[in-house]
């Protein structure tokens, strides 16, 4: 029997080092979108359960498909049990690729749509909290003419945080957004729309509330409790400048006028916003023509790549809805 040469083997193991390795995932196919689609869903539901009717697949379906997709990638994206529901360090990092990945796609959609001169596919709006209520927001009247104009369009409306509106945005996630104004990114088109009145209000327990405010001053509120935004926003701005003594924090408005409620806490709402607590004598605002500042909203988009047409068809219908209500008038600058 012929024997083996004793450096045959080292040979076929250095050649099996020298071949190029194979990527984990290969080649993404259309099964492979849909998959990052639920997972984003999942993620950006918080969990499965969640997700069902945003999905509107059952949630046994959801969770084979993450599981489908861990088997993909070979990689744990998430865990869920008892503890609840949490993505893990390389779920986060599949998380962001995702995002970055379909809203590319999107992106390429809507290329294919431009070349042909048509709208189609569908169009992410973001818009921040409370601002139905408004009666210088007609972002419904926009939507309305929108949909008369582009009716092949799918529209998804969203209402997130300022912050979150504004990275939606510069990473495709969102193609427009509404946020009130308080700084401007270089990558950022911003087109002012309406108005907001931000007064203070106290809450029922409060000892401002029915009290006399004739002689409060801002060194007055000062010495109170506080209650305000903890992200970049014009609140925490004014809040930061006039020194008021922050001791709770709320990440929506919701949060705030829960804070308020509580007779605990001062805070700034919106007035159309409180206008119902104050109607049902849960709510007072404390000196409002001193204690109040205005602030403007505006619609952002991306600079680079140029907006879709869709897009675009959007930011007109919004600027054409709120033309007529002298969206163009100076606001009012912060007090004091």
């Amino acid at each position: 029997m012929k024997q083996k040469s004793p450096s045959s083997q080292p040979q076929t193991l250095a050649a099996a080092a020298a071949a190029p390795s194979r990527s984990a995932l290969g080649q993404l196919s259309d099964m492979d979108l849909r998959l990052l689609r639920v997972f984003r869903a999942v993620a950006d539901c918080g969990g499965m359960a969640a997700a069902e009717l945003e999905l509107n697949i059952g949630t046994s379906t959801v969770s084979r498909h993450i599981k489908d997709l861990e088997t993909r990638l070979g990689l744990v994206l998430c865990r869920r049990g008892r503890a609840g529901f949490a993505l893990t360090p390389e779920g986060q990092k599949i998380y962001a690729q995702t995002t970055q990945l379909l809203a590319a796609t999107d992106a390429f959609r809507s290329s294919v749509d431009e070349i042909h001169q048509r709208m189609g596919g569908q169009l992410q709006v973001a818009v921040f909290d409370k601002t139905v209520s408004n009666p210088q927001a007609h972002i419904a009247q926009a939507i309305a003419l929108f949909t008369q104009r582009a009716s092949d369009v799918a529209l998804n409306l969203h209402v997130a945080t300022l912050n979150g509106i504004e990275r939606g945005v510069l990473d495709g996630q969102f193609h427009i957004g509404i946020i009130p104004g308080h700084r401007n990114s270089d990558t950022l088109q911003y087109s002012r729309l309406f108005d907001e009145n931000m007064r203070l209000y106290c809450g029922a327990g409060h000892a401002l509330f029915g009290a006399d405010h004739s002689h409060l001053d801002w060194d007055a509120v000062r010495a109170l409790p506080f209650a305000g935004l903890g992200y970049h926003s014009p609140n925490l701005q004014v809040s930061q400048r006039l020194q008021l003594t922050r001791m709770a924090t709320g990440f929506d408005q919701e949060s705030i006028a829960t804070l308020i409620l509580s007779g605990c806490f001062l805070g700034f709402l919106p007035d159309h916003y409180a206008q119902s607590f104050v109607a049902r004598g849960q709510m007072q605002a404390v000196k409002p023509e001193l204690f109040q500042y205005d602030c403007e909203f505006f619609a952002i988009t991306r600079r680079s790549p140029v907006a879709s047409r869709a897009t675009r068809a959007f930011l007109a219908c919004l600027e054409e809805a709120h033309a007529a209500q002298g969206a163009t008038a100076p606001a009012a600058a912060l007090l004091p």
